[in-house]
């Protein structure tokens, strides 16, 4: 299939048709005017990513936000990722930072999605490793598939708008990620 570059986009692609066939629920409603507690308006969750092959990835990121209005929520979220190229002699390397995102939900399953993210990363440059904080901005959006009453999951399709082809930690501009709330 031309369509998917690799087996990951793949598993990822079927990963979402699964749960999109799941039954639905309703997300939490958050009524203002009820002023329900901090504790009831937060929500927990993230994503982990598994990659072998000739390139190890690895990548942790929990994530915590809150309910701002029925619609809105926004929320603070850390990474760790671990990549090591087999065939590049390189060692691996270690990226970790934190992001802070915001979220609205547009209908009952759809969402847009804004985050700054900054990574400390390694990448090399006229033959030099460097290590630095790379500042990344992403927009787009996702869909969320309720489990239970609290949690689900989601995916999110993100672009990088200030993406650099030379030091950002990501191989491509547009980013897929599949993860799950409580």
């Amino acid at each position: 299939m031309l369509l998917f570059k690799n087996k990951t986009l793949l598993y990822i692609f079927l990963i979402l048709i699964i749960f999109i066939s799941f039954e639905s629920n309703a997300q939490r409603f958050i009524d203002p005017e009820e002023n329900p507690p901090l504790k009831e308006r937060m929500y927990y969750g993230g994503n982990f990513s598994l990659q072998f092959g000739s390139v190890t990835f690895i990548d942790i990121s929990p994530l915590a936000g809150v309910m701002i209005t029925d619609r809105y929520s926004a929320g603070l979220g850390a990474t760790y990722q671990y990549i090591n190229w087999r065939y590049l002699n390189t060692g691996g390397r270690s990226v970790y930072g934190g992001r802070i995102f915001n979220r609205y939900n547009i209908t009952q399953n759809f969402f847009a999605h804004a985050e700054f993210e900054s990574l400390n990363a390694t990448y090399e440059f006229n033959q030099e490793l460097r290590k630095e904080w790379i500042p990344s901005t992403f927009v787009g959006g996702g869909y969320f598939s309720p489990a239970g009453t609290r949690g689900g999951f989601n995916i999110m399709f993100l672009y990088n708008l200030m993406y650099d082809n030379i030091r950002s930690p990501y191989n491509e501009p547009y980013v897929i990620r599949v993860g799950f709330v409580f």
